[in-house]
């Protein structure tokens, strides 16, 4: 799709859930920019040529990158910052007035940003899923001085490769094992996902001062948070780190920061 009017999407598969174009939408009328964001249903087997077609757009400002591209991304646009090295996903790309495209990933300074007021250093974490989203929470937990990381997969020698790219102390389970004692838990995977199966995990072994973080946000409240609450821990929810990104990617789009004031705003919009 061609336009003159600026525009950046939000590409995924499935994507009818993302709230990004809320998001983004919501702070170009703050802003008054005469833009647009909006989603796109992108599969695997079209992503390349999504990205060609975009590449001769020059109305295109770029996308964030959701479930399943994070990964694949990397060997369709340019590294400048050495993403593939450092996290192994990308979840924004940006466009560049020649038509190059670059990618980066603001995942990771999104998902720090609801926790960094907490000293992680030697701490323990459970981390659940080996994705491109897990990818960001280990190259972020790393820069927070995070003590040992376990991760919970179905495959674990991808999730072993994961600890061994981050060089991070750490171990593997399978996805019926029992949670080791942990500071904070993060389910960086699609599941309790709308449309996705549960996450079936037992708290108890995770003490009382320990922090439960959902990467999903739709819905809001899922499964992991619910139980969490029921046993009074600390929760974080899927909007922190997905508005958070979402500022990060703005400003590389649009060229403008974010009315962060509006965040109270903004997030009665997202949970209406």
């Amino acid at each position: 799709m061609t336009t003159d009017i600026p525009y950046a999407e939000v590409i995924g598969d499935p994507i009818a859930h993302s709230k990004s174009p809320l998001i983004h939408k919501f702070w170009l009328e703050r802003l008054a920019i005469k833009a647009d964001y909006r989603s796109c249903h992108v599969t695997p087997a079209e992503l390349r040529d999504y990205v060609e077609r975009r590449r001769a757009d020059p109305a295109w400002r770029g996308c964030n990158v959701t479930i399943p591209h994070k990964i694949a991304m990397l060997d369709l646009v340019a590294d400048p910052g050495g993403v593939r090295e450092k996290i192994g996903a990308m979840n924004t790309i940006v466009r560049q007035p020649d038509g190059s495209m670059i990618g980066t990933n603001t995942d990771a300074a999104g998902f720090l940003a609801p926790i960094a007021d907490t000293d992680w250093s030697g701490k323990h974490a459970v981390v659940v899923g080996a994705g491109g989203a897990a990818r960001a929470v280990l190259f972020a937990l790393k820069q927070a001085g995070i003590g040992e990381i376990t991760i919970v997969a179905r495959s674990g020698l991808k999730a072993t490769g994961l600890l061994m790219q981050a060089a991070i102390k750490g171990g593997v389970l399978p996805m019926d094992a029992q949670l080791p004692k942990a500071d904070l838990l993060i389910n960086a995977s699609p599941l309790g996902m709308t449309g996705k199966p549960p996450l079936e995990v037992n708290l108890d072994p995770l003490p009382a001062d320990a922090l439960v973080y959902d990467l999903v946000y739709a819905p809001l409240k899922t499964g992991l948070l619910r139980a969490a609450k029921q046993r009074n821990l600390a929760v974080v929810d899927g909007l922190d780190m997905l508005i958070g990104q979402a500022a990060l990617a703005f400003e590389l789009f649009f060229g403008a920061t974010p009315p962060m004031e509006d965040d109270a705003e903004l997030r009665k919009l997202l949970i209406a």
